[in-house]
């Protein structure tokens, strides 16, 4: 009988975008949840280890603070101020709204 030890593991950066996938399209927020998850299609096999890390870092956030810092309604921290915001923020990602 097999075991779950006998399964083929998975990558550990396909595991990580599979959770970042679901965890950008399931906040809580409709918005957060549009913004975050469109960006989570998109982009996420393209990231590599290090971005998809500072993507989760920014994920721990709240939707009212992440909201804002996407929209530049307000100044992001230092330590979310990188490449990621860069990315969510440019116009290539900006979601079609009818």
């Amino acid at each position: 009988m097999a075991t779950a030890d006998d399964r083929p593991r998975e990558d550990p950066l396909a595991e990580q975008r599979k959770r970042l996938r679901f965890r950008s399209w399931h906040r809580g927020t409709k918005e957060i949840d549009h913004l975050l998850g469109t960006f989570a299609d998109a982009w996420l096999d393209r990231l590599d280890g290090p971005q998809l890390d500072r993507y989760e870092a920014l994920l721990v956030n709240s939707d009212p603070d992440l909201y804002a810092w996407i929209l530049a309604l307000e100044s992001v921290p230092p330590a979310f101020d990188n490449d990621i915001l860069v990315l969510l923020r440019s116009p290539q990602h900006s979601p079609v709204t009818n």
